[in-house]
Order: structure tokens, then sequence, then C-alpha cells
């Protein structure tokens, strides 16, 4: 009998202003999502998840964030 495959799932690191992390904090109190990192993941996958998530990161829209990265020294 074949065993099923497992699948382990990565984390990788992301930096938030402590601003931001305080007001989520504040945010999540009393609900069901008990990190700053579950509710960051939660929102992320609903935006990606809409079908507006692609008109929104089409070619153009790229285009403009990769130039003003570019403009701000991050590329």
């Amino acid at each position: 009998m074949k065993k099923a495959k497992e699948y382990k799932t990565e984390y990788g690191t992301i930096s938030l202003p402590m601003s931001l992390i305080r007001s989520i904090k504040k945010k999540i109190q009393g609900t069901g999502i008990s990190s700053v990192s579950g509710y960051v993941s939660f929102i992320l996958r609903q935006i990606l998840s809409s079908p507006e998530s692609e008109e929104l990161l089409n070619k153009k829209t790229e285009k403009e964030i990769k130039e003003r990265l570019k403009k701000l020294g991050y590329l």
C-alpha cells in the first residue's frame, strides 16, 4: 500500500513596521486568530485568491511597481 504524500509547508520571514504590528494585535483581540502572522496570512490568501488580484497585478502595474522600487534603491 502506498503512503500518502506528506506536504511540508516552508516558512519565510517578512518585516513589518511595529506600528502596523500593534494595530493588527489590537484588531485580532477577541477573534479566533491568535497571531499577527496568522492574520497576515489569512488576509494575503483572501487577496490573492480573489479574481481582482489578477487585475491588480497585471503587467502594467508590475512594471510601475518595479520602477518605483528601483527609484527607491531596492532593485
